[in-house]
């Protein structure tokens, strides 16, 4: 017998080793042959396969990317090295952790002036280059550090400058047709259908469509500051449209871009991406020339909290950002830091140009026994013009009048500060609000001081004029005050309005008239005021109003409700300046709305009096060609109904036709009868007219 086998659970297996032995050699000659044809090309890498552990694999350059090189260092010999080294460690471990450094010596075993410092991360040479480059040791050395990748990227710049070729000239067209409109009607720009169509409109009686588009934007559009260009944002950068067909402009490659802003000047654009990798940090706000296309000049952005992190002056000849405890001023076109130095100011913590003049408005916060100050400075001077002591001092907040003539500093005051006989300490039971109001046009800039203790929620100038107004709240009471500045040093209060219903106020670009709204979460009331004898011109309502836009020449203006605050009802209206309704446009998820802006008057100030001054001649020329124009209107209006009714006519006509063809086989379904209520071959309709009242004329007969 054959020797029996146990398996694995102890039950005896009844098969010979000699049959596992057959089985064994024939397993091994049926084993398939894995091996590649000689013609196979293998096409899978190895990233391919480990995508996981190749995705940490180094590059080449990570060794050297987090290497300095520190030029200007003092020269010393084996007695000072290592208190050298101390110095140089002590500087640089403050913005990474140093892996190693190396300090070149010549013949005699003397340093020759500069070292190279390693740290643990690119992350950390990067920091020390952009804060210790230029650092002072001493009065003989003065840092200069540079990443020592630099060093072999420029070593590669070829001997020989080839010059680029020169683009071929496009004719854009002529970009400022829209100003040439002889009913000077403006144009606005709408986003709807939550992002995916915008269009731009003639604001004519009844809006009319000049360009629209699907996906022409992926979040939103903004116009530049005289309306020449309208920019569109996108994943990959920012895209400027203008002309008469709005055909592309300029395009700007920044990837993740979300915010932008213009210089006055239509000149330089500044895109915004915090989304930049971190070698590209000084990337993530770059400097653009409109023209050109040209990348002017990148920035590090440490804050991105406020925008726009850079400020503009009037003419865009310089921009300035805030950093601590000092302001930056560059120029145009270099873009290089002005003076080669900032201004150093202790505790500055917000700044502001003016919008007409070459000077900076900032102020600083209280500093032990220094107390908070308002500083008007001339630049490039740097000349202080004008300078303000403030003290208890919790916020302020700067605004400047449209035509540079005054400055408001509103100021939040702690008030009953007393001291403790105890601790020695102030406390504070309250806030006062002042408004500091500078009178920049006159000799040695005097300062004027309205107080309130109410709680100010809106302030806001008249652009062309000596008025201002500001909301303020006496729990549960909201008021509205309007004061003008008068020659003669004076500020005189015009009225208050009380127990009103806002949030927000909006003068008219050509000031005189103010509108008051409670936007949200008051829902939308509107109150139309002339501030001249403040009269209340009209108080109506857009309910849930979430925004409010005067056009660029002061005749209408637009309330709107943004799919972006509120989701249902959402419309733009049009006003009169006076407060009467003129149109309703209910649209698919209503975005954002904004008027096209316009560059300054050409006209002279002696000509706009004198038009102002014989406006009843030129009004009765307005009042017949608004006349013409209602005619016009009513016919094309007509004109439109009677076009839908003959379109209408025709299609009931084909259906009737559609009607009787089909009547066999309607019988033929229904057992052979005649259910239809028509005779054959007849139209047996009743017809039902409608009438509505299209307007309403009052003619006055004089006796």
């Amino acid at each position: 017998m054959a020797a029996g086998r146990v398996d694995s659970e102890g039950r005896k297996s009844n098969r010979s080793e000699s049959q596992n032995e057959m089985e064994q050699e024939d397993y091994e000659e049926e084993e398939p042959d894995f091996s590649d044809p000689e013609d196979f090309v293998d096409d899978i890498s190895d990233e391919d396969l480990l995508p996981d552990i190749f995705k940490n694999k180094p590059n080449e350059t990570d060794g050297i990317d987090s290497v300095v090189i520190v030029d200007n260092v003092p020269q010393v010999g084996p007695e000072r090295l290592e208190k050298l080294r101390n110095v140089i460690t002590k500087i640089f471990s403050k913005f990474g952790k140093i892996k190693s450094d190396f300090y070149p010596v010549d013949e005699k075993n003397v340093t020759k002036g500069y070292c190279f410092v390693e740290f643990s991360s690119p992350l950390h040479a990067q920091e020390a280059v952009k804060i210790a480059d230029g650092y002072k040791l001493d009065k003989q050395h003065t840092f200069a550090v540079n990443l020592f990748s630099d060093f072999e990227k420029y070593e590669k710049v070829p001997d020989e400058i080839e010059p680029p070729e020169p683009k071929p000239y496009q004719d854009p067209g002529n970009l400022m047709y829209w100003l040439q409109n002889k009913e000077c009607q403006d144009m606005f720009s709408v986003i709807y259908e939550g992002g995916e169509k915008t269009c731009i409109y003639l604001n004519t009686t009844e809006p009319s469509v000049v360009e629209e588009r699907a996906r022409w934007t992926e979040t939103y559009v903004r116009w530049s500051p005289n309306g020449t260009y309208l920019a569109t944002l996108h994943l990959k950068g920012i895209a400027l449209w203008g002309g008469v067909k709005f055909s592309q402009i300029m395009r700007f490659s920044h990837p993740g871009v979300q915010l932008i802003d213009f210089s006055p000047c239509e000149r330089y654009l500044i895109t915004f991406s915090p989304v930049q990798e971190p070698r590209d940090e000084s990337e993530s706000i770059i400097i653009w020339d409109i023209r050109t296309g040209l990348k002017k000049r990148g920035f590090f952005c440490e804050n991105q909290s406020t925008w726009p992190i850079f400020k503009w002056n009037a003419d865009g000849k310089y921009f300035a950002r805030m950093g601590p405890d000092a302001i930056s001023v560059y120029e145009t076109p270099s873009f290089g830091l002005l003076e080669k130095k900032s201004i150093k100011i202790q505790g500055v913590r917000d700044f502001t140009w003016s919008p007409t003049d070459n000077m900076i408005a900032y102020w600083t916060s209280e500093h032990e026994h220094t107390p908070a100050r308002v500083v008007l400075i001339e630049i490039p001077s740097r000349k202080e013009l004008c300078v303000r002591n403030l003290f208890n001092v919790a916020d302020c907040k700067m605004h400047w009048q449209k035509a540079g003539d005054y400055l408001c500093v509103k100021v939040d005051r702690y008030f009953k500060a007393k001291k403790t006989d105890e601790t020695d300490q102030i406390k504070y039971s309250g806030i006062h609000y002042n408004f500091e109001l500078f009178r920049v046009r006159e000799k040695l800039i005097p300062v004027d001081k309205v107080e309130t203790k109410d709680q100010v929620m809106a302030f806001a100038w008249e652009p062309t004029g000596s008025r201002f107004a500001f909301i303020h709240q006496d729990s549960p009471k909201i008021n509205v005050t309007v004061y003008k500045m008068k020659p003669d040093g004076k500020v005189e209060l015009l009225k208050t309005l009380e127990k009103r219903v806002a949030n927000h106020l909006f003068w008219s670009p050509t000031g005189q008239f103010l509108v008051l709204a409670g936007l949200r979460s008051m829902n939308g009331v509107l109150e139309f005021i002339d501030t001249t004898d403040m009269t209340i011109m009209n108080q109506t309502e857009h309910f849930m109003a979430t925004d409010v836009e005067w056009d660029p020449t002061g005749r209408y203006v637009i309330s709107a409700v943004s799919w972006w605050g509120h989701k249902v009802d959402n419309a733009f209206w049009i006003w009169s300046f006076q407060g009467n309704l003129l149109h309703k446009q209910p649209m698919d998820r209503f975005c954002q709305l904004l008027w096209r802006p316009r560059p300054p008057t050409l006209l002279s100030e002696k000509k706009i009096k004198e038009i102002k001054k014989n406006l009843k001649k030129y009004s009765g020329l307005f009042d017949v060609e608004d006349s013409q124009k209602k005619k016009t209107a009513s016919k094309e209006l007509l004109e439109k109904r009677q076009q839908l009714l003959d379109e209408f006519e025709e299609y009931r006509k084909q259906k009737v036709e559609e009607y009787n063809k089909t009547r066999d086989i309607r019988i033929e379904m229904r057992d052979g009868v005649d259910t239809d209520e028509l005779d054959s071959h007849e139209e047996n309709f009743e017809e039902e007219t409608i009438e509505f009242l299209v307007k309403v004329e009052e003619i006055v007969v004089e006796e």
